[in-house]
């Protein structure tokens, strides 16, 4: 019996688990948001930004974000990036908490491929 036992049905496998606590299971067509006048904000540090980024993106690293909201556009979507997904998940929930419609783009360089 694991931990999660009492949270999930016993058919419910470990990616599916994830999937639910990450939203990683639904499809989101991140180029249509793109062309329809999506913020890209990228919530990496100014140096890894530096490294590389997607082109057209706002450099506002995670720490920083609640402090510059209104670079940002209410009536546009978002779509937050960062290296690997975490961060801009927690960027995902600041915003939302600020009545933006927020998207979790993950990683910069895998969204920058399906952009």
């Amino acid at each position: 019996m694991s931990i999660l036992s009492p949270l999930f049905p016993k058919k419910t496998n470990r990616m599916n688990i994830l999937k639910m606590l990450f939203g990683g299971g639904t499809s989101i067509d991140f180029a249509e948001l793109v062309q329809n006048g999506a913020q890209i904000i990228d919530v990496r540090t100014q140096g890894e930004y530096a490294s590389g980024h997607i082109d057209g993106s706002l450099n506002i690293p995670l720490q920083a974000l609640e402090n510059n909201v209104g670079k940002l556009k209410k009536d546009k979507p978002v779509i937050t990036c960062c290296a690997s997904g975490m961060r801009s998940g927690s960027a995902k929930g600041i915003l939302e908490a600020q009545g933006f419609e927020v998207y979790n783009g993950g990683g910069w360089a895998s969204l920058k491929q399906k952009i």
